[in-house]
């Protein structure tokens, strides 16, 4: 699938209005797996994408902005032949995902964010919430240069495996099983990999000074005017509900808050039934408002 000057892999299933799935770290596409079925059986056209770097997708020597990534996103929708999709984003996929609300809103039919708050809530969180920063501790690590990448493919990515271990929630044991990590760690070993996956996150801390992420952090200002769904698990350990809490304020449409008790950091895959079941439901409202 072409778009925005690359290549992106998608899974695709079923048929009817288009919803766009974007992973998060440390994952791919097959995060969606459960949810790809259930919005198939429910009457969607299921897509989930790799983000630029990831996965099977194109791996480009730069492109990792939010801005140009968000265009990634909106670029496939329209190579996908469609008007526009509902956005279903977890993680790093739903801070790009309200990005693109705020960039391409024609294109954004209704947006579904998990585990991420909006971008000026994540940015205010780090920089004046200081549990929030120690949680959000991988992320300072991650701008040193080159430790982070061997670090995460060290030992056959074994780090990829003891954080999805850490970050999700005790009352799921069955999530993460080692079938699962192996999954996870085999992706991450893909050469460049590792480097793609954390340059996103060295361009949102190394341009908070500078005039992009300025001026990336002024046009987030802009509100979100579609109906948005923001999920979140209770126990996350590394987007606490407090930093997530927030994010309404930017929305000036229907927002529905929901948090899932007892889940962490993957409430899609910890608790894949009740989570479709919450995305179906809402993404069949007629009047999301109520």
């Amino acid at each position: 699938m072409a778009a925005n000057g690359a290549r992106f892999h998608i899974a695709e299933l079923g048929e009817g209005p288009l919803v766009l799935l974007l992973h998060g770290f440390p994952q791919f596409w097959w995060t969606w797996r459960h949810q790809l079925t259930a919005l198939a059986d429910a009457g969607f056209r299921a897509v989930a994408m790799d983000l630029r770097g990831v996965g099977g997708s194109d791996r480009t020597p730069r492109g990792y902005d939010p801005a140009n990534l968000a265009l990634d996103i909106t670029g496939v929708i329209r190579s996908l032949g469609e008007p526009d999709a509902a956005l279903v984003g977890h993680d790093m996929g739903g801070y790009l995902a309200w990005t693109a609300a705020v960039m391409r809103p024609k294109l954004v039919r209704r947006l579904v964010v998990s585990s991420m708050p909006h971008p000026r809530r994540w940015r205010s969180s780090m920089l004046s919430d200081f549990a929030q920063s120690r949680a959000g501790s991988y992320i300072w690590g991650f701008q040193r240069p080159w430790v982070p990448e061997r670090q995460l493919v060290a030992d056959d990515a074994a780090l990829v495996g003891r954080l999805i271990h850490e970050w999700a929630g005790p009352r799921t044991p069955d999530f993460p099983d080692d079938a699962t990590v192996e999954v996870y760690r085999r992706a991450m070993c893909i050469p460049s990999t590792a480097h793609c996956s954390i340059e996103p996150y060295r361009w949102m801390v190394r341009s908070l000074a500078r005039p992009d992420g300025i001026q990336f952090n002024r046009r987030m200002k802009l509100p979100v005017r579609v109906p948005t769904l923001h999920l979140h698990g209770s126990l996350d350990p590394a987007i606490r509900t407090r930093s997530a809490a927030g994010s309404g304020e930017y929305v000036e449409a229907p927002y529905r808050w929901r948090l899932f008790d007892g889940l962490g950091h993957f409430p899609h895959e910890e608790d894949p039934a009740g989570f479709s079941a919450e995305l179906i439901s809402w993404l069949k409202d007629s009047e999301p408002d109520r």
